[in-house]
């Protein structure tokens, strides 16, 4: 069936007004309800000032709402910053929870997402097969990529050109935004290590989009003491006591390092002292 030139520019510019991620399905009802509101206050302005022009506003908001989803632009930020909860509630559009900072426990967290579960004697935990199945076979396709800055930035949200990763043997392994310092790895095996991690509890962890990035590291650096290979050369990785020297002083860490390669996994200061039995 042919259609007339007047029928196709109709379609074409109610077309042009949809705004499929606003409506249908997408379709907020505390921004629908709001613009209806504002619609019926604009229809009765213009049937006091003329009553003929109020059928045309309102024949126009309503179409605005339905083809668009909202009638005021911004309306979706609005709504979500200035409506109180109990109000998001009876639109059944409770709003998201702020990310608990004071309760976060990195066991816990990790557990929760279903990577950790106790050992078989109740005293200790490890990681689930089906997690470390998958977190070793990332580990193996991020480390033979060539895109550690395309990995970083699919992490942080951030432009690739953006960033600059800096690699000073196998101690230091630094990643810059904007010409400024962001982070720093042991090394790239552990940048490795994190951005696999990253990828696997993003599709586990209910609570990984709501949670800030200093967070988000230390769930990543607590989850290295679990590598059991070297991402980067599949050495074995074995854990202990080491003494580290700087340029002024030595101090005692627990540490995680290949053994064939030498590339520190993970590294944390320790007081040695406190360790040890206290005399009678």
């Amino acid at each position: 069936m042919q259609q007339s030139g007047a029928s196709t520019a109709g379609g074409t510019i109610l077309n042009s007004l949809r705004k499929p991620e606003y409506t249908g399905e997408n379709r907020c009802i505390p921004c629908t309800a709001t613009n209806l509101a504002i619609a019926a206050v604009l229809t009765a302005g213009a049937f006091v000032l003329w009553a003929p022009a109020a059928l045309g506003v309102a024949a126009v908001s309503l179409a605005m709402i339905y083809f668009r989803g909202y009638l005021v632009p911004g309306t979706p930020e609005f709504t979500k910053r200035y409506f109180p909860d109990w109000l998001l509630r009876l639109f059944d559009k409770e709003a998201k929870p702020q990310f608990d900072g004071g309760a976060f426990d990195i066991e816990s967290s990790l557990m929760e997402a279903g990577v950790l579960v106790e050992t078989p004697d109740g005293v200790d935990v490890e990681l689930t097969p089906t997690f470390a199945a998958a977190w070793g076979e990332r580990m193996s396709l991020v480390a033979a990529r060539d895109a550690d800055i395309h990995e970083l930035a699919a992490l942080l949200g951030v432009e690739e050109d953006r960033l600059a990763i800096t690699e000073h043997g196998k101690d230091s392994f630094i990643a810059w935004v904007d010409g400024n310092w962001l982070a720093q790895w042991e090394s790239r095996a552990a940048f490795v290590a994190d951005m696999a991690a990253a990828k696997e509890l993003e599709a586990r962890y209910e609570s990984w989009h709501d949670m800030p990035m200093m967070f988000r590291s230390e769930l990543l650096g607590g989850l290295r003491l679990f590598v059991e290979e070297c991402p980067t050369c599949g050495g074995p990785v074995d854990f202990g006591q080491q003494v580290v020297q700087s340029c002024c002083r030595s101090y005692d860490v627990i540490a995680a390092s290949c053994q064939e390669c030498g590339a520190r996994l993970f590294e944390t200061e320790f007081d040695a002292d406190a360790l040890e039995p206290e005399q009678a």
